[in-house]
């Protein structure tokens, strides 16, 4: 979360998990200082919540934003989430390696039903995949690269995966390789666009990855780096455009991930499900639906867990949209009720464990954060 807007939305997402929970729950929220500022208020109202809550804040800084994509080399952004949301690539870089899973929600969004199902979505993953994202294979868009057939708006990230192969590159991993030499050519390495070989490679037994995972598919879909600038040409929707790449290149990397829980206003128009006709029986419901001929929920009634408020014309906060003041706007007589619950849902509701004391609730600050590739610079002594 960057800036003070973007924690509004997240302190409400934040909210709308702890609503629901049956299960504790940890936070862990890379920002900057406003943002911290911001959601700490919100988070000092709660002492008594229904379950343990951690809650453990990355600060980091525009400058060390920036120099981690320097070091990358190649990658770069014209959407409008900026830098900050190119970091959606280096979350397994920046939590610490006792955090082996994440689910990544945009702030933008709300759950209306218990997170903990969605965690559950982890032991469902193959001995290949890393991640699971929801996939629109009936999508076509030639000039971002088909980079809308997924949404990298929510992710099961499995982080110790991702980290094992090497997800992203690195000037310093760059400069630590040995030399290449008889033996040493990239053909003598595993080709893990084969799911048995991906998934070997994740072993604790597997050998260190000699290049980052990236590269081979950013350079298949958005060829080389441009000479002019160095950077890799034609790359849209932001970090979204370089996970396609990734999705793309190694089929066996990510899952799909339910459209239950990506229920978008952006493209998908929530599916054109909303609140109201509560005895709908299931059959007549996946006949509305839309945007789901030709995907995995083809004939499917799609059930919302979780809401998507992205792609609302104006105000930085969804909530705030002038679109909810009109009547007559059909995603605000399906949804505006359930935006204004969970926005006016006080925080102190959520202390719900009166016959317990205080204290179940932990807050902490990593100010001295540093990527995985300083990390391992660091360990070998490449940097000085």
């Amino acid at each position: 979360m960057w800036s003070e807007d973007s924690a509004s939305e997240g302190a409400m997402l934040m909210k709308s998990i702890l609503m629901y929970s049956s299960r504790p729950v940890e936070f862990h929220i890379i920002c900057d200082h406003d943002a911290e500022t911001y959601l700490r208020g919100r988070l000092a109202l709660v002492e008594r919540p229904a379950h343990p809550l951690l809650v453990r804040f990355y600060r980091l800084t525009w400058e060390q934003m920036t120099a981690r994509i320097a070091r990358e080399g190649a990658i770069t952004t014209d959407h409008s989430a900026g830098i900050p949301g190119l970091m959606k690539l280096f979350i397994h870089e920046i939590l610490p390696p006792s955090v082996a899973r994440a689910i990544f929600v945009d702030t933008d969004a709300l759950f209306i039903s218990d997170a903990a199902a969605l965690w559950d979505v982890f032991g469902t993953l193959s001995p290949a995949a890393a991640l699971a994202v929801p996939t629109h294979p009936d999508q076509s868009a030639p000039e971002w690269h088909d980079a809308n057939r997924i949404c990298s708006c929510i992710m099961l990230l499995d982080l110790a995966r991702l980290r094992a192969v090497r997800l992203m590159d690195s000037e310093l991993y760059r400069r630590a390789a040995p030399p290449p030499g008889p033996g040493s050519d990239a053909d003598d390495e595993p080709d893990l666009t084969d799911p048995a070989a991906l998934a070997a490679a994740y072993l604790p037994s597997a050998p260190p990855p000699r290049r980052a995972l990236a590269p081979r598919a950013f350079r298949a879909m958005f060829g080389p780096p441009a000479g002019a600038t160095g950077h890799y040409a034609g790359v849209k929707l932001g970090d979204q455009g370089y996970w396609w790449a990734l999705v793309d290149h190694y089929r066996a990397l990510a899952a799909h991930l339910p459209y239950d829980w990506e229920v978008s206003s952006c493209l998908m128009d929530m599916y054109l499900t909303g609140l109201g006709a509560d005895a709908a029986r299931e059959a007549a419901e996946a006949g509305r639906m839309v945007h789901t001929e030709g995907t995995p929920h083809d004939g499917e009634a799609v059930v919302p867990r979780m809401l998507h408020f992205n792609c609302l014309d104006g105000p930085a906060r969804f909530f705030e949209w002038d679109g909810w003041a009109d009547p007559e706007n059909s995603l605000t007589k399906r949804w505006w009720p359930a935006v204004q619950y969970h926005v006016g849902f006080k925080w102190l509701w959520l202390n719900r464990r009166r016959d317990m004391p205080a204290g179940n609730v932990t807050i902490e600050t990593v100010e001295d954060v540093k990527f995985a590739d300083e990390l391992f610079a660091i360990e070998r002594g490449v940097l000085v």
